[in-house]
């Protein structure tokens, strides 16, 4: 069996801000929502590696558009077809092994164990994919979390997505955050008009800032920087709660709640310009 080590994982950039993540060791790949196909075929034959799995986090077609197209280039290129994961309660084309909390992937090639985890709230079935593989953790989270900010409530509840970050959250500080789109300037302005004065987002925004100067990605980042950075994963924070209380004009005893916080601050968000 390959060194678990030895496993790459890559981000592969697609539309204008999507990152379609592939793990893969020296000859064969997996690839997490595949919104396009054709940037995904282009890296697997430089590197000449056959396609194994795609592993879907939800239902929206920048995550799934590309599944189509690469299934009928594995099978064409002569290679076994690739199982499709995706979550079980939502109806997403062409998967044939749905998953939900408590299942795990087991993967062959490349070698590795990833743990399902149920993070409703930007869809209703919305999935993630937590590894660990030799020494470092992944997580493989779609939507859900964004560095400095989080997935719009397209269909789930604030009650729902504030319990999926809790959960995330829960995740050991040095798992790596894999998001699936560079929001993160943006996430970053807003987190600052919510914390001015927050001393590691201030630092975070000359960071990212230099990276995406030079064409870099900002991701991943790590579950314990996001704890100190992004607002969303800080609604039981005093900064936080008391600038959504400020935003709202309102006295501190009408909101106290978390999810309170999280719903006030997830709609200023939503119109945050």
């Amino acid at each position: 069996m390959p060194n678990k080590n030895s496993i790459k994982v890559q981000a592969i950039a697609a539309y204008d801000d999507n990152y379609i993540w592939l793990l893969s060791d020296s000859h064969c790949a997996v690839v997490v929502d595949p919104g396009d196909a054709e940037p995904v075929i282009a890296y697997l034959k430089d590197q000449q590696l056959a396609l194994e799995a795609i592993l879907i986090t939800h239902h929206h077609a920048d995550h799934v558009g590309g599944v189509a197209d690469l299934l009928t280039w594995a099978e064409q290129s002569g290679q076994s077809m690739p199982t499709v994961y995706g979550p079980a309660t939502e109806d997403i084309a062409l998967v044939n092994d749905a998953l939900m909390q408590g299942d795990s992937v087991h993967l062959e090639r490349p070698a590795c164990l990833l743990w399902v985890l149920d993070v409703p709230g930007h869809t209703s079935g919305h999935i993630a994919y937590y590894a660990e593989i030799g020494d470092q953790k992944h997580l493989f989270c779609g939507d859900t979390l964004f560095a400095s900010g989080c997935g719009r409530l397209f269909e789930g509840t604030p009650a729902q997505m504030l319990g999926s970050l809790d959960k995330l959250k829960d995740l050991p500080d040095d798992t790596l955050v894999h998001c699936a789109h560079e929001y993160t300037l943006s996430n970053i302005k807003f987190a600052l008009a919510v914390e001015p004065k927050n001393q590691d987002l201030l630092g975070w925004k000359l960071k990212a800032e230099s990276l995406r100067q030079v064409g870099k990605s900002t991701l991943p980042t790590t579950m314990g920087h996001e704890k100190l950075v992004n607002p969303f994963l800080r609604c039981d924070a005093i900064a936080v709660m008391d600038a959504v209380k400020q935003h709202l004009s309102i006295s501190p005893s009408k909101i106290q709640e978390p999810v309170e916080v999280f719903a006030a601050l997830r709609a200023w968000k939503d119109t945050f310009k």
